[in-house]
């Protein structure tokens, strides 16, 4: 099976990448803007006309996309996360290539939803911020494109190679210069949100196994189950040995970035709920609408329904919570 993997260098397609190659059965085509990619294309600025004539030269049975950013304005979310996939519906639609299409979609599509329940494919979305937009609008082109696709809607991934820049990368590394300095006591803000937490080589086995199947539509690829981020500090507080004192900030968190200061016996850490699939993209500090004060505008709490993913793709998470923490604490603990 020849399969195109768009965004490969990314943090979800690293993964997915390395889930492809170790199919035999898989021959593995890399497309990105860098040098190391197989062959180079930006989607945001290239032609679908060229991308089409590229897909007719390897004629991939599968086209997975795992590019596109998640920081930065409305117009450039919209150009990386929307007009690149129209980019890619337009190029599959005028190629002979037939190729089956597999989008990754993400959680933020759905926006804010009441406590305690669990967020189904069938809800109605209203994302809460740009970047939820500009995902949405990428899902509805996909849906409306008339090709064999499918668009994975993954909620919070977690694990090793997780960005600094997300909230447990960002804790992790406070944690690690907390023990590094000695101090007894980290302060945290911004924990009370609860998100559903999957670990992004559970992401790579649902890419793999969508890829091989027949299921459209929308699916979601989460644990099922929402944990609070004072919680998940908490553990990774654990996994890491850090025996200081876990001490909540009052308030809700700031939508701007995060700023770590240093006392002599204090570390302070004002986490918000980011994206936890940051990649090497520009950050804009636009305060969030005022009715989502979570940046990645899906408000207090968020929990998938991941019954079609069972279903359909024969996919079930398989790695918890503390493992995929334990991974982000060994790799901020080999930080210099």
């Amino acid at each position: 099976m020849r399969v195109l993997l768009i965004g490969a260098n990314g943090y979800l397609g690293r993964f997915v990448a390395d889930r492809l190659l170790a199919d035999p059965a898989v021959q593995l085509t890399a497309l990105g803007r860098g040098d190391d990619a197989d062959v180079r294309f930006d989607l945001a600025t290239g032609s679908p006309g060229a991308l089409t004539r590229f897909l007719d030269a390897v004629h991939p049975g599968v086209v997975i996309n795992c590019a596109g950013a998640t920081r930065g304005g409305a117009r450039e979310l919209t150009r990386h996360n929307t007009v690149a996939v129209a980019t890619i519906c337009e190029a599959l639609r005028r190629s002979g290539c037939g190729a089956r299409l597999v989008q990754i979609g993400c959680g933020s599509e759905y926006g804010p939803s009441q406590p305690g329940s669990s967020t189904a494919e069938d809800a109605v979305p209203r994302p809460g911020g740009p970047y939820g937009v500009s995902k949405l609008a990428a899902t509805e082109l996909v849906l409306g494109s008339g090709l064999d696709a499918v668009v994975l809607r993954v909620f919070s991934p977690v694990g090793p190679g997780t960005p600094a820049g997300s909230p447990l990368g960002r804790l992790a590394e406070a944690m690690r210069r907390a023990m590094q300095s000695g101090d007894g006591e980290l302060k945290l803000g911004g924990l009370g949100a609860q998100r559903d937490f999957v670990d992004v080589r559970d992401v790579a086995r649902a890419v793999h196994a969508a890829s091989l199947s027949a299921a459209q539509g929308v699916i979601n690829i989460g644990s099922g189950r929402a944990v609070r981020l004072r919680d998940a500090a908490g553990i990774l507080a654990r996994v890491a040995g850090y025996g200081g004192a876990l001490n909540e900030l009052d308030g809700l968190p700031h939508p701007g970035p995060v700023h770590a200061t240093h006392t002599a016996h204090a570390t302070h850490l004002r986490a918000t709920m980011g994206h936890p699939r940051a990649e090497a993209e520009h950050h804009t500090t636009a305060a969030s609408p005022a009715a989502f004060p979570y940046p990645d505008g899906c408000g207090t709490w968020q929990q998938a329904d991941v019954r079609t993913a069972r279903d359909r793709l024969g996919w079930r998470p398989r790695i918890n919570l503390e493992e995929s923490l334990a991974d982000i604490w060994m790799e901020a603990a080999c930080r210099i």
